[in-house]
């Protein structure tokens, strides 16, 4: 069976960039333009191919023993056989082999970046990220910091032609939630526990709070390999009792309604989901500047950006609205008002089909 739109990505477990697309081909004319997804790594438990299916929008997955350089090749057979119109790499990792998919054909190839261009290309390491940052020639960028870094960029392996598709949200599912008027006041962070999301920083930041003789509770919910490391520092500080690390947790939804504010401190974003669905469910945020978090939150009145680095001021902040219930209900409902004049799916589809129209392709 044809295909008009094929995407590749790395996988279909939780993850961002899972749910980006799934919130695509959800608000698409999935009749109009038959998209189907390839997944790189076999992922037949993952979390969003019973969505993707339900969609029913057709998947097709490369077997595990099956080595690099062979999902190149079938990779290459499956357009061959499905003459997709536009191929969307829609993970990083995978950029090169879209391109690599579409030579000798009349196939449109579009890559992306769904975090930092610099940090993907090197998390990548030297070649493949070399490659992936340079083809395809045309790509879509989650957010605006890294395709300014492409644009400025003067190495030959960047793109020729950039193209900013913002994350969106579900705003049926993120829904505005009352703040809880009693009790200590709840700080919520949400991610990967991996070096540069910056959890250190929040833990430190409760040290802080402590001193200050403030009633809060921090809990960081995700999973990922620095959490005994984290649940070291949280006993050497004295913060059982204030800290507290979740794991990970699917239904971010109803964590954001026990919370009264949400903490974000990475030192490398793109266009973060969480921020969006913080603001979504009417919470305060306090984050760095990192990635597209300016654009996302408005200082000082959907909540408060710091320099990354500045521990002292992000303290503060949090401080802030520990001790003002009020000002935090009254940056929810700014969040949430933003939120429903921004985030919503709805302003996905049609920024995405542009691009592809720019990069050539003809939507008839």
């Amino acid at each position: 069976m044809r295909c008009r739109l094929l995407y590749l990505i790395g996988q279909l477990h939780t993850g961002g960039s899972e749910r980006q697309l799934y919130y695509l081909l959800r608000a698409m004319d999935r009749e109009r333009y038959k998209p189907a997804v390839a997944v790189w790594t076999n992922s037949e438990d993952g979390v969003y191919v019973r969505q993707l299916r339900e969609l029913a929008v057709p998947l097709y997955v490369f077997p595990k023993k099956l080595s690099g350089a062979m999902k190149l090749i079938e990779f290459r057979r499956l357009v061959k056989r499905l003459r997709p119109e536009v191929i969307h790499s829609y993970s990083f990792y995978t950029n090169f082999a879209v391109r690599w998919a579409t030579l000798g054909t009349k196939s449109i190839a579009v890559g992306a970046v769904r975090s930092d261009f610099t940090n993907d290309k090197v998390s990548c390491g030297m070649v493949l990220g070399s490659l992936s940052g340079r083809w395809p020639s045309n790509q879509i960028y989650n957010n605006f910091a890294a395709a300014d870094k492409a644009r400025n960029s003067r190495r030959l392996f960047s793109p020729r032609n950039v193209f900013i598709v913002q994350n969106r949200l579900d705003l049926q599912q993120f829904r505005k939630i009352p703040l809880s008027p009693n009790g200590p006041v709840r700080i919520l962070g949400v991610g990967s526990l991996l070096q540069y999301k910056r959890w250190d920083r929040l833990v430190r930041a409760a040290l802080k709070l402590k001193q200050r003789g403030l009633n809060f509770i921090v809990e960081i919910a995700g999973g990922g390999p620095l959490r005994e490391s984290l649940e070291r520092q949280t006993r050497d500080l004295e913060l059982t009792d204030q800290v507290r690390l979740t794991g990970h947790a699917d239904n971010v939804a109803g964590l954001m309604g026990k919370s009264t504010l949400l903490a974000h401190t990475s030192d490398v974003e793109g266009c973060p989901n969480v921020v969006m669905e913080a603001m979504a469910c009417g919470r305060a945020v306090v984050g760095t500047d990192a990635g597209d978090i300016p654009s996302l939150v408005d200082d000082g009145k959907t909540g408060f950006v710091v320099r990354r680095g500045d521990d002292v001021k992000f303290a503060d902040r949090l401080a802030t609205l520990i001790s003002n219930r009020d000002l935090c209900r009254l940056m929810g409902d700014a969040g949430r008002a933003k939120a429903e004049r921004e985030f919503g799916i709805d302003r996905l589809v049609e920024p995405t089909l542009a691009a592809y129209r720019a990069a050539g392709w003809s939507d008839s």
